[in-house]
């Protein structure tokens, strides 16, 4: 198996030297220079979406729960298509309309005229510092497969894991980031679909391993105790798909796809792989809960899909399956990386401090930031036992309460202005944290369905208390909507 893990390691750190020799600018490292084709796109938007969730935590739901982890899983692909169909194409559009902004907080501040860059500083702290702790997750995550795997020391397994993900993101950028993303995405594909067709093989076919599961596992409107899943209960797991439109790394893909036309192909893709891949990880815990014996403890049922893996598989096969939750772990770390690097560079160094800074420079600096946030993350993932963890719960639901409304209504709703903007990431953000802390009815709703629509509400009542703004870029994403506009002016063909 480590033999399995070292060339996977070493595939994906020539990745990063293929890229290096295409990276030339600030636009090159952080958005791949706007030239990604349709596959590429979508499988680097899925696999830095899912993450270890995909093959830990969402088989685990499925092996204590059961079918009641469909909800999360149709939530996720609603929020998928909707991202895909509401934000895709118009990001890209805006985006480059904007000033051909590089990230998120910049696309608000050309969006919305902030000259005193408050929107944008707000904004780009906001992402700093929750992905800073959504990395260090990571990572941990990455240290314990190590040690549950291979018995590595912890502190060596995560900080060996840190220096892979670090050094082709360092080198590679954006390019190299997407290009490892397709890998990972298809080495998820195929262990999601292997390990349970598998374990329906060996079990003697499928009537005979729903034969070895409890009826209430396979009911989507009761729960494993036999009581009715209540209304509060569904809206929590299928409000997890609002937090796809405020989520950074994802939102970069498209603003990197090279043109309007290839993103009806590209969301194709894209669902198809997300249909494949969570259908996959529903039917992981479900088989697993007939075809492991005895069963798996409650503490350790995120280990479903490794203890199916090694059960299932010759050791060089399983080494294979078993790298898909360490491309999983990578697939998310390396664009949080890169986000961080470009808020960084673009939001703070480039619009602050070294406005004349030449593209070289802004490179470097890019360059020298994730290595910078790799080692804080790092620092925090030191100890196994860290409530860093706990906050990753908090950076999905804040990303998509604070940036998804904000990025929605920006998209659609001429009358928004600056002011309402920034109301709605605040009210986003200070709702989540708070709504977090009260239980018992109502306060058991999933965080993120209030944060949502607090934050809406904030952007739409501010936005009418304040002055309608004069968008300045409407004709020109008009002129590139309707393709009179070209994207990419003596750009390398699409990759």
């Amino acid at each position: 198996m480590i033999a399995t893990f070292i060339i996977y390691l070493a595939a994906m750190l020539l990745l990063g030297l293929l890229a290096y020799v295409r990276t030339r600018d600030l636009s090159d490292y952080i958005l791949g220079g706007r030239k990604l084709g349709s596959w590429t796109t979508a499988l680097s938007a899925g696999a830095s979406d899912m993450s270890g969730w995909l093959l830990l935590g969402l088989p685990g739901y499925a092996y204590l729960h059961g079918l009641e982890a469909g909800w999360i899983a149709l939530g996720l692909w609603l929020g998928t298509y909707g991202n895909w169909r509401l934000v895709a194409a118009r990001l890209r559009a805006y985006s480059t309309a904007a000033g051909d902004s590089l990230t998120l907080p910049e696309f608000l501040a050309q969006r919305f005229d902030d000259h005193r860059h408050l929107l944008r500083c707000v904004a780009a702290a906001f992402i700093l510092i929750f992905f800073l702790f959504y990395t260090s997750a990571g990572l941990v995550a990455g240290g314990k497969l190590f040690n549950a795997v291979f018995g590595l020391p912890y502190t060596w397994a995560v900080a060996t894991g840190t220096l892979a993900i670090m050094s082709y993101t360092f080198i590679g950028g954006f390019l190299a980031v997407s290009w490892t993303d397709v890998v990972q995405g298809l080495l998820m594909l195929l262990a999601l679909l292997a390990v349970p067709m598998v374990a329906i093989h060996h079990g003697g076919g499928w009537q005979a391993t729903l034969a070895g599961i409890d009826a209430e596992r396979l009911h989507l409107f009761v729960t494993t105790t036999g009581e009715p899943l209540g209304t509060i209960a569904i809206l929590s797991l299928l409000g997890w798909g609002l937090g796809y439109f405020g989520q950074p790394h994802i939102q970069a893909r498209f603003m990197a796809i090279h043109s309007l036309k290839a993103v009806p192909q590209a969301r194709r893709i894209a669902m198809g792989w997300v249909t494949l891949t969570l259908s996959g990880a529903l039917l992981v815990g479900i088989t697993g809960a007939s075809f492991l014996s005895p069963p798996l403890s409650v503490a350790d049922s995120e280990k479903v899909f490794i203890e199916m893996v090694g059960v299932l598989f010759h050791p060089l096969p399983a080494g294979i399956l078993l790298a898909a939750i360490l491309a999983a772990i990578m697939s998310t770390t390396d664009s949080q990386l890169l986000v961080c690097s470009a808020v960084f560079t673009d939001d703070f160094y480039k619009a602050l401090l070294r406005p004349q800074a030449s593209a070289r420079e802004l490179v470097y600096v890019g360059r020298a930031t994730v290595v910078v946030i790799a080692f804080l993350a790092l620092w925090l993932a030191f100890d196994p036992d860290s409530h860093v963890l706990e906050l990753v719960a908090y950076a999905w639901a804040g990303f998509g309460a604070a940036f998804g409304p904000t990025l929605l209504i920006a998209l659609y709703w001429k009358r928004m202005t600056r002011q309402g903007a920034l109301a709605g990431i605040i009210v986003g953000g200070i709702t989540i944290i708070v709504w977090k802390q009260l239980e018992g009815g109502i306060f058991d709703l999933y965080e993120l369905v209030p944060g949502f629509i607090f934050s809406a509400i904030a952007i739409v009542g501010v936005s009418w208390l304040t002055t309608a703004p004069g968008i300045k870029i409407e004709r020109q994403f008009n002129a590139i909507a309707n393709n009179t506009t070209p994207f990419n002016t003596n750009k390398d063909r699409p990759i």
